[in-house]
């Protein structure tokens, strides 16, 4: 039977504030220095690297290639979720958030390094699709542990604006990723820009090992998974079980309706920053530099916009919020790209900041949300799970997905259709969620 186990109260201990504010900004900047690594290269999968790693045929074909190596990413992120999940439910959340960390500094760097394939042929190609890989793995990893680091370090009746400021790592790491390839373009003639420019916010995630040393070394492990991990040891070992085994056992379900209920979140924020960043740029002929600073400017807004949906599902419940932000992705999907479609920089950031504001309100009560479904034996694991299936289905796919039905439809309004689907699964799944909560 498949039945989500009922929400786990926080039981914090006495922990000292200044504990759960090292332990709270330790989770945002590792979720905001991840994220920053793995958006370089969806922005840089629009810009340049179909060129430069795929450069037989068309420049669709090229972005095709291109995306589909981003694609390749998402693909990894389960593996990640799943290794770490079920070690981190074991073992703790810090070690697999530390070894997360190592991996995508590894990675991002080796990328910035790789040389293209004009140097090396098709190795090159070989060679970003596996690091591309590794990067997906480190942030299917990462996730998990950053939430549950926060999440369980919450005060009672806090959880949600303590989840948030995990979620805050992705709009940092958006704006953080576009600064910086604007710096580099603004300093760099565009024939620099495709030779080495681009490198430069790659090679910058080598910082990220230097957190990775930082969590080791001062954040502690979560109280509830001590408490966990007693409970655990006063067991035979016989008896204790795989938390990967039980959540396939008995919890698939839950894990596939909280994936449902997030891949319409996931598919729409890469199409507007991967996505919609190739549309205007090689169809609608839009400056580089001017769609990147709107991206950057609506980034900044979710920084206020996350935070307070968290803090309103504190207050008036998960589900409602969640709720909200999902019917409000379905009803602007058609009014977001006709105003793309006018090719006005005006019009481009008013669409795009209003399905910001939608995305922001699903986001930011949706870590404690996820935590909430699973016991702490076992959240790790379903959480990343769940997590990291909406990130496969809609986020992986969707700006490959968004190049392929503008070139067969020839219409901006496939993708509109696209998202409103995904919304439709998003609701159908929330209300099952929610149907179990009340029976329970």
């Amino acid at each position: 039977m498949d039945m989500a186990p009922s929400a786990q109260p926080i039981t914090p201990t006495a922990l000292p504030t200044v504990n759960r504010r090292r332990v709270a900004t330790a989770a945002a900047l590792a979720s905001a220095v991840e994220w920053y690594d793995y958006f370089v290269f969806g922005i840089a999968a629009a810009l340049v690297l179909g060129d430069l790693y795929f450069p037989a045929g068309s420049s669709t074909a090229g972005v095709l290639a291109s995306f589909a190596t981003f694609a390749v990413g998402f693909l990894a992120r389960p593996i990640g979720g799943i290794v770490a999940g079920h070690l981190g439910d074991k073992r703790g959340r810090k070690p697999m958030l530390v070894l997360a960390l190592t991996l995508m500094g590894l990675a991002t760097t080796g990328i910035g390094l790789l040389p293209t394939y004009e140097t090396i042929g098709v190795a090159a190609p070989i060679l970003l699709v596996t690091l591309r890989v590794l990067q997906g793995v480190a942030v299917g990893a990462q996730w998990g542990g950053a939430m549950l680091l926060a999440t369980e370090y919450a005060p009672e009746g806090k959880r949600g604006i303590y989840g948030s400021v995990v979620q805050l790592g992705v709009p940092i790491g958006v704006v953080t990723a576009n600064t910086v390839f604007l710096l580099a373009g603004a300093f760099t003639t565009d024939t620099q820009f495709a030779a080495w420019g681009w490198r430069v916010p790659f090679l910058i995630g080598l910082f990220v090992l230097g957190l990775a040393w930082y969590i080791h070394a001062k954040v502690e492990e979560t109280p509830e998974f001590r408490d966990a991990e007693k409970a655990l040891a006063e067991q035979e070992k016989s008896q204790q079980g795989s938390p990967l085994r039980t959540i396939l056992r008995d919890h698939l379900g839950t894990v596939f309706l909280a994936g449902g209920s997030f891949a319409v979140n996931t598919a729409t924020f890469y199409i507007l920053i991967t996505g919609v960043l190739d549309y205007t740029t090689r169809e609608l002929d839009m400056k580089k530099s001017a769609v990147l600073t709107v991206s950057l400017c609506v980034s900044l807004t979710q920084l206020v916009l996350i935070p307070a949906a968290a803090a309103l599902s504190d207050r008036y419940g998960r589900i409602r919020i969640y709720t909200l932000g999902a019917v409000g992705i379905a009803l602007w999907a058609i009014p977001l790209f006709l105003l793309i479609d006018t090719g006005s920089l005006l019009w481009l950031a008013v669409g795009t900041f209003v399905a910001s504001c939608f995305l922001s309100i699903m986001y930011g009560p949706q870590a404690a949300l996820f935590a909430e479904l699973f016991t702490p034996e076992m959240r790790y694991t379903g959480a990343s799970l769940g997590y990291q299936i909406a990130a496969v289905c809609g986020g992986g796919l969707a700006p490959f997905l968004m190049v392929l039905l503008l070139e067969t439809t020839g219409t901006s309004m496939s993708v509109a259709a696209y998202i409103i689907a995904l919304s439709v699964i998003a609701l159908l799944s929330i209300k099952v969620l929610a149907d179990r909560a009340r029976s329970r």
